[in-house]
C-alpha cells in the first residue's frame, strides 16, 4: 500500500511502562492493515527520530473475537503476544472504539490464540485495571521452543558465559522466555549488566526463534522483582508475558505461592497461577492500562527511503 500521501492517526499507550503506538485498522480503517508496518516499525519506534515505543499494536476486525491484536516489535519482527499491550488494547476498544464487553469479559484474538480479558468496573466508560486470562504456560521444549535434552518442564537449561555456566528456566506464554534466578552470587537484578548479557541469551543457538530474557530476585513468597530484555526490542520497562513466565518458573521451583506481585522498573502486575500440579491451568495477570498521548504519523515518517538513492 502506498503511504506517500497518508497521515495515520495513532494513540500512544502504556502498561507498567511498556509502551506502544496503537493503530486503529477496524471497520472503515481496515485498509491501514495493508501498510508494511514491519518495515516502518524501526522508524516509528525510534525514540529520537520517531514517536518512540517498544512496538506497534494494530487493531483489526476478526470473526473469532471482538477484535484482533497484531503486534510488531520495535525492530520490525513479529511479536506473538504481549500482556501489557493487551491490557491497553482492551482499554482502547472499550473507551475509544465503542466495543462493549459481554458481561465483564472481552475476547481478543492474538498470535497466541483467543484470550479473555476481564473488566470489572467500566460502567462509567473508563477502564484502568484489566485482568487477562493469558492461557496456560507451555512447558515442553518443542513448544517453547528450546533445544533441550529431556522432557519439560525445563527447570535447568545450561548456557555457558564467560562468567561461568548459568541455569535458565524456560517457559512459553505464546512467546519464548528464559528466566534467570539471581538470588545467589549475582544478588540484585538492578545492578546486573542485562544490556550486555540479554542479547547473548536472546540469540543463543539453543533458542531457534530467539527468546525473551528475564533476570529475577524472589523477595518473598508473594513478591518478585525482575528486569527484562525483550526479543526484538531490547531493555524495556516491563513485559507482561515475561512477568507471567517468571511467576510460572518461580512456582515450578517452589519459590512462591500461587499469587504474587511482580515488580518491574515500569510498575507492578499481579499474577495468579494455580497450575503447579496441573500446568494446563491458565495464568491470570492484572494490571493498569494508560493512554499517554495521541497524534498523527506524518506521510514523511511513513514513506520508506528509496534504496536506489543510496547507490
Amino acid at each position: 500500500m502506498s503511504t506517500s500521501s497518508l497521515n495515520v492517526p495513532f494513540l500512544k499507550v502504556q502498561g507498567a511502562g511498556n509502551d506502544f503506538v496503537l493503530i486503529d485498522a477496524l471497520g472503515e480503517n481496515a485498509h491501514l492493515s495493508d501498510i508494511d508496518w514491519s518495515s516502518l516499525a524501526p522508524r516509528i519506534c525510534d525514540r529520537h527520530l520517531g514517536v518512540g515505543a517498544d512496538g506497534i499494536l494494530i487493531a483489526q476486525d476478526t470473526d473469532a473475537a471482538a477484535a484482533r491484536m497484531v503486534i510488531v516489535n520495535a525492530d520490525g519482527s513479529d511479536g506473538e503476544m504481549c500482556g501489557n499491550g493487551l491490557r491497553c488494547f482492551v482499554k482502547y476498544l472499550i473507551e475509544r472504539a465503542g466495543i462493549r464487553p459481554e458481561g465483564d469479559s472481552l475476547s481478543i484474538e492474538t498470535g497466541a490464540g483467543v484470550l479473555e480479558a476481564y473488566i470489572f468496573d467500566w460502567e462509567d466508560g473508563d477502564v484502568d485495571i484489566v485482568t487477562v486470562d493469558m492461557g496456560p504456560a507451555l512447558l515442553e521444549p518443542d513448544q517453547i521452543p528450546v533445544r533441550h535434552d529431556g522432557p519439560g518442564p525445563v527447570l535447568e537449561h545450561l548456557i555457558e558465559f564467560p562468567l561461568g555456566p548459568v541455569d535458565f528456566t524456560c517457559v512459553s506464554m505464546g512467546n519464548p522466555h528464559a528466566v534467570w534466578f539471581m538470588d545467589g552470587e549475582y544478588q540484585d537484578v538492578d545492578d546486573f549488566a542485562l544490556d550486555a548479557y540479554g542479547p547473548i541469551v536472546e540469540t543463543n543457538r539453543d533458542f531457534p526463534n530467539k527468546t525473551n530474557v528475564e533476570i529475577v530476585n524472589v523477595l518473598s513468597r508473594s513478591q518478585i522483582k525482575m528486569r527484562v530484555w525483550e526479543r526484538g526490542v531490547g531493555l524495556t520497562q516491563a513485559c507482561g508475558t515475561g512477568a507471567c513466565a517468571v511467576m510460572v518458573a518461580a512456582r515450578l521451583r517452589g519459590l512462591v505461592d500461587e499469587q504474587a506481585t511482580v515488580s518491574m522498573p515500569g510498575g507492578d502486575v499481579d499474577i495468579l497461577w494455580q497450575g503447579r500440579e496441573d500446568p494446563s491451568e491458565s495464568v491470570f495477570m492484572t494490571g493498569e492500562a494508560r493512554f499517554s498521548f495521541e497524534g498523527v504519523l506524518d506521510h514523511n515518517l511513513l514513506t520508506l527511503p528509496d534504496k536506489r538513492m543510496d547507490n
